[in-house]
């Protein structure tokens, strides 16, 4: 497999921007699918589960494969191979986006073309560029009332990023869109036939001739001043670039994250689509585009690479695991160098353990062809892998390697699950082990006062999925408490303590000795562990049970019984006995000790805090700015989008229970909402009383 000609990208977006439209079309367009699945008809290829095709909405990323004959930059057609991802906009199933990103190359990015840049896009956006990921964006839905080209670039230039460049005019919009121009090569096309499946050229509209001449100068510069050297300096003697320079000059720009094409379309009418394809084949990387990835040797921790060749030593990462009712688990790897081959043996570096792989396969959404190898720079999945997670590094076990692991979001909301008959229990069991394992933002704990089962995710949204997962794939029944926030304790003011554990009971007792400092640290900092004991006051072999004992008394908070974060300790000093000091002794002072410090640091209960964007019609803005109000909110800005006003909001999260039925009864269903998680901030006292009470089970009168 020649890598120049392979492309892994993924497609995200926000919510209903058209995303598994636009998949739906790729597949159609390159002969993967012979029939274009509907999302609004529930018959969308790559929304496979029942819970999609249901609700119309895309819930787990799907990948697939496929081939693309397009002209690349020398104007030679080339066949390229594309994995595709299809992936998630509820912000709810963000870990999917995340996963996703951090094993591809590029990625387009949909816009819906009537509502421009919307919450969701700005959180996918910043995703991408957590990872560095080259993007095109493509304004989608430009048919649709209210779709304006210029409104969504400027909302992109001015809301993500001033290097977005039209390298795309549409003809008309709303329902006089007709046509795309394309700039880089001055042609202008039309859609024919029953599916759009015919690309016809016709001249450019005579009045657009000056708009084309202006738009293309500006992509001109900007690819001049962000490409090479070269190319600048053939601008600025000849005052323009020719139509092979412009194209080299966007590639480069692109690859190296300095530019981000714009397109526009309409996936639903079938229009521009297969423009997106040629820009993926000519402006987004191959894995040979990318620097080589990096990594750590897991023994001495010295920093490796691994190149994009199937010389290299074996080194793939695992970015998602999938139940599949067939084959069992499967394993989706983005190989990085070497080979991977069926029947293999791998390292796990973060288990240490050697695992065998059974069998490879080609992925097309949730159906399978078998292969024998997965090859540097492609994606695949593996059946036969015990042990492995989501962010797993595998590798060579001669030449091991540790790549950067894949990091989520915390959740944010709770939920008491208990099955309905003893049946019903063991199965329960095996079901959220298996939904765990796929899904890095699902937690599983018991409640040690109650027994009962607790459920944490990223929003009311994902857990009702999981529920109904539970139902219907393992056939588990179960009774459902109300959704609880998952509140935080911190502390406020720095705090020095002393702790002794010391327990004689005849014959050899416990001794633990320590002395600490607590001091807060800044939100989201999470726990930070100095050791500042000299002269082996405490022996080195005591040190990790010290730390693992604070965070043990981290785990239950001080007021309500709530993990406590976002605190430094320090140890300072302390004492060991030579007889009865031990692990245990001293993890236990620890753990004891930061009980105490806590008590005496001005703890406070946190709350999450969500950034709420609401889009409603002008004669219910009052209403709703009223209502945040009157669900603590603090109001950050409103502006106007078309004919509707935009709110956005942080709100409490405790306080946005039941919001999508009361907003839709205030605006007759006319307004829509977006909410994602923003930070934790300190709970009012009078709330922080009744969290207090309500965790103690007592009602506040």
């Amino acid at each position: 497999m020649d890598l120049k000609n392979v492309r892994n990208i993924g497609i995200i977006a926000h919510i209903d921007a058209g995303k598994t439209t636009t998949s739906e079309r790729i597949l159609f367009y390159t002969g993967r699918t012979h029939k274009m699945g509907e999302v609004h008809e529930g018959e969308a290829v790559m929304d496979w589960m029942e819970q999609e095709r249901e609700r119309g909405i895309t819930i787990t990323s799907a990948a697939t494969q496929c081939h693309w004959k397009a002209p690349f930059i020398d104007g030679v057609e080339t066949d390229v191979t594309i994995n595709l991802i299809d992936t998630p906009g509820h912000v709810d199933f963000t870990a999917e986006v995340e996963r996703s990103l951090r094993v591809l190359d590029g990625g387009v990015v949909v816009f819906d073309g009537s509502q421009g840049v919307e919450p969701q896009s700005e959180t996918v956006w910043r995703q991408a560029d957590k990872y560095g990921v080259p993007r095109l964006a493509f304004i989608n839905k430009m048919d649709k009332t209210g779709g304006d080209f210029f409104m969504s670039l400027d909302s992109i230039f001015d809301r993500l990023s001033k290097n977005a460049v039209a390298i795309q005019l549409p003809i008309g919009a709303e329902s006089e869109f007709k046509g795309i121009i394309d700039l880089v090569g001055k042609q202008a096309y039309t859609f024919e036939g029953k599916h759009g499946e015919t690309k016809k050229e016709i001249p450019i509209p005579a009045d657009m001739q000056n708009q084309v001449t202006e738009y293309r100068m500006i992509l001109m510069e900007k690819v001049a001043e962000n490409s090479s050297d070269d190319l600048l300096d053939a601008f600025l003697q000849n005052g323009a670039l020719t139509d092979e320079e412009l194209k080299k000059g966007i590639r480069i720009a692109t690859v190296q994250n300095k530019i981000y094409p714009v397109l526009c379309g309409s996936s639903l009418q079938n229009m521009g689509v297969q423009l997106v394809l040629d820009g993926v084949v000519a402006y987004l990387p191959n894995p040979l585009d990318i620097p080589a990835i990096k990594g750590t040797d897991p023994k001495t921790g010295a920093s490796e690479e691994r190149h994009p060749n199937n010389e290299d030593p074996m080194a793939a990462l695992a970015f998602k695991i999938a139940t599949d009712p067939f084959v069992g688990r499967l394993t989706f790897i983005r190989v990085y160098s070497g080979v991977l081959k069926a029947g293999s043996y791998v390292l796990n570096t973060r288990t240490g353990n050697k695992e065998r792989i059974g069998r490879l396969v080609r992925l097309h959404a949730n159906s399978r062809q078998e292969i024998e190898q997965i090859e540097a720079g492609d994606i695949g999945a593996a059946i036969g892998l015990k042990d492995t997670r989501t962010g797993d590094t595998i590798c060579d076990e001669a030449k091991p390697v540790q790549l950067e692991a894949i990091s989520f979001a915390e959740p944010v909301i709770s939920i008491a699950v208990e099955p309905k008959t003893k049946a019903d229990q063991e199965k329960m069991g095996i079901a959220l082990q298996k939904l765990v394992e796929e899904d890095p933002t699902l937690r599983v704990r018991t409640d040690e006062e109650t027994g009962q089962t607790i459920l944490s995710g990223m929003g009311e949204l994902h857990l009702d999925i999981i529920i109904d997962r539970m139902k219907r794939e393992f056939k588990v029944e179960s009774n459902v408490g109300t959704p609880q926030v998952a509140y935080r304790e911190t502390i406020q003011r720095e705090t020095e303590h002393e702790e002794k554990y010391i327990k004689q009971t005849g014959g050899r007792g416990q001794y633990g000795h320590v002395v600490f400092t607590i001091k807060p640290l800044e939100p989201g900092k999470g726990y930070v562990f100095t050791n500042s004991v000299v002269s082996g006051r405490i022996p080195r072999e005591f040190i990790t049970p010290c730390d693992r004992g604070f965070q043990e008394g981290m785990s239950r908070g001080i007021q309500a019984g709530y993990p406590v974060v976002d605190v430094e300790v320090d140890l300072t000093d302390g004492s060991y006995h030579d007889v009865d000091s031990n692990e245990f002794a001293f993890k236990m002072a620890a753990s004891i000790g930061f009980q105490a410090a806590a008590r005496k640091a001005d703890p406070v209960i946190l709350e999450p805090v969500m950034k709420v964007e609401v889009v409603t019609p002008e004669q219910f803005f009052g209403d709703i700015m009223g209502d945040l109000n009157a669900r603590r909110g603090l109001i950050l800005s409103t502006g106007d989008r078309g004919l509707a006003k935009v709110i956005t909001a942080h709100v409490p999260l405790a306080e946005m229970f039941g919001y999508a039925t009361d907003m839709r009864s205030m605006t007759q269903g006319r307004a829509s909402y977006s909410m994602e998680p923003s930070h934790y901030a300190k709970v009012p006292k009078n709330k922080a009383e009744e969290v207090i009470a309500a965790r103690a089970g007592t009602v506040v009168r």
